[in-house]
C-alpha cells in the first residue's frame, strides 16, 4: 500500500456517480425485472470509462471503478451468493425516530418508488450462503476495470477495489429466524466471512488493494442497536472485527484498508457513537489502513482523538476531509487544514492519505450530491492535498 512519502496522496471511498440509465438497469437486474443485457453491458462500459477518466482529471491518486457495475456497496453480494430470499425489515435510524420532520424530508428527497435500489428492504438470509464458486462477477468486474484503463489510457498511483464486510452484510441482509443453516448471529456472521473470503482473496490476487466497506462498525449504533446499551453494540463491533480477521487471514495487512463510517445520509447524527469508543476495537483489525469520516460537522472535532489513542505503527489513516452529503464545495484551504490537523494528531505525515467521508453513490438511484459537484469536490481534495503538502514538506 502506497504511503504519502513525498506528498499527500489522495483517494476516495469507492462509489461514484452512475448515469440515470445505468442506475435504472442495475435496479431492474436487482429486482429481476426484464432488461437488455447488452444495453446494461454497454452502459457499464461507457459509465466506467467516464468515471475512470474523471478521477484522473480531478487528481485522484488511488482510484477504482467507482463501483460502476454494482447496484449497491453491500447489496451486490446478494447477486454473487446463494442463500438469500424474502425481504429484510431494518429498523429506522434514530434520526428518523427523533426527528420525524427530517424523516419526511428524506422521503420527499429520495422519493418512494419501485424503481429504487433495495436499501431498507434487502433480501434475508434464508439458507446456507454460498459464494459463486466460479467467481464470475468478481472476475468480470476486474476485467472491466483493466479494459477501461486500456481504453482511456488512465493510470493511477495505485488501484483499489471495494468489497462488503461480513458485518454490513449481516446487518443489511438480516438472518431469517427460520434459517436452518445458522443457529446464532455469530454463526451467521462467521458464515458470511467464510464465503466473502473467496472474493477478498481474488481481488488482492489481481493486484488491487482491498477496501472493506464496514459502516456497520459505527452506523449500526443508531439502527440495529439504537435501543441497546453501548456495551452491547461494542460487543457486536468486536465480533465483526473478528470476522474480518478470519476473512483476510491469508492477505498481507498492507493490502487491506478498512472503511468505517456513521452512515452518509444528510441527517442530524446526534446519536452517533464516539470515535474514542470505537478505536480500541478497530485497532484489532488486521488491516493496513483505516478510512474514517472527519470532513463533516459531527465528527471533524474527533481528529484530536488520535493524539490520545495513537494509530498503530502498522496502520495508515485515510481521513475523510470532504463531506459527501452536502453540495457545499470545500475550499482547498479548508481541506488542507483538515489534512494537516490529522497529520499533526497522528504525528506522521507519511501515514496520512486524503480521502472522502463516504461514497458519492452508495446505491444506484440514491444520490445526495449533484454529479458535477462530485467532480468539483474531488478536484478540491487534490488541490487541498497540494496545499497541505506545501505546508507539511515546505514544497509545492
Amino acid at each position: 500500500m502506497k504511503t504519502s512519502n513525498e506528498r499527500i496522496l489522495t483517494t476516495h471511498t469507492g462509489s461514484l456517480p452512475r448515469s440515470k440509465a445505468l442506475s435504472a438497469l442495475l435496479v431492474k437486474r436487482e429486482q429481476r425485472k426484464p432488461y437488455e443485457a447488452a444495453a446494461l453491458q454497454s452502459e457499464i462500459e461507457r459509465n466506467l470509462d467516464f468515471v475512470v477518466k474523471r478521477q484522473r482529471d480531478c487528481g485522484v491518486d488511488i482510484g477504482n471503478d467507482g463501483e460502476t457495475p454494482r447496484v449497491g456497496f453491500s447489496t451486490y453480494t446478494t447477486e454473487r451468493m446463494k442463500g438469500f430470499g424474502g425481504e429484510s425489515r431494518r429498523k429506522p435510524t434514530l434520526d428518523a425516530i427523533k426527528f420525524p420532520g427530517f424523516a419526511d424530508f428524506m422521503t420527499r428527497q429520495i422519493g418512494v418508488s419501485e424503481d429504487l435500489a433495495k436499501v431498507w428492504n434487502a433480501p434475508q438470509a434464508v439458507g446456507a450462503l454460498e459464494y459463486d464458486p466460479t467467481l464470475k462477477e468478481a472476475k468480470e468486474e476486474s476485467a472491466l476495470m483493466r479494459a477501461s484503463l486500456a481504453r482511456t489510457g488512465a493510470s493511477f498511483t495505485e488501484l483499489f477495489m471495494s468489497a462488503a464486510s461480513p458485518g454490513i452484510v449481516s446487518t443489511t441482509m438480516l438472518l431469517s429466524p427460520d434459517n436452518p443453516a445458522y443457529k446464532t448471529d455469530r454463526d451467521y456472521v462467521m458464515g458470511i466471512a467464510k464465503e466473502l473470503k473467496k472474493e477478498y482473496d481474488y481481488i488482492v490476487s489481481q493486484g488491487y488493494v482491498l477496501q472493506l466497506d464496514a459502516p456497520d462498525l459505527a452506523m449500526e449504533r443508531v439502527i440495529m442497536f439504537g435501543d441497546q446499551p453501548l456495551n452491547v453494540f461494542l460487543d457486536r463491533v468486536a465480533l465483526h472485527i473478528e470476522a474480518i480477521n478470519v476473512a483476510v487471514a491469508d492477505i498481507p495487512r498492507d493490502r487491506v484498508r478498512l472503511h468505517v463510517c456513521w452512515g452518509n445520509w444528510n441527517g442530524p447524527h446526534q446519536d452517533d457513537v464516539d470515535m474514542a469508543d470505537l478505536l480500541p476495537i478497530l485497532y484489532r483489525a488486521k488491516v493496513g489502513a483505516l478510512s474514517i469520516p472527519m470532513g463533516n460537522p459531527r465528527h471533524e472535532h474527533e481528529t484530536e482523538v488520535f493524539r490520545k489513542l495513537k494509530l498503530p505503527p502498522e496502520m495508515l489513516l485515510i481521513p475523510g476531509v470532504i463531506d459527501v452529503t452536502t453540495n457545499y464545495l470545500e475550499h482547498p484551504e479548508v481541506v488542507a487544514n483538515r489534512i494537516c490537523a490529522v497529520a499533526n494528531a497522528v504525528g506522521d505525515r507519511e501515514r496520512v492519505i486524503g480521502g472522502t467521508d463516504c461514497g458519492f453513490g452508495t446505491f444506484a438511484s440514491y444520490e445526495f450530491i449533484a454529479e458535477d459537484v462530485v467532480w468539483a469536490k474531488l478536484q478540491a481534495l487534490a488541490d487541498g492535498a497540494a496545499v497541505a503538502t506545501k505546508r507539511l514538506w515546505g514544497k509545492a
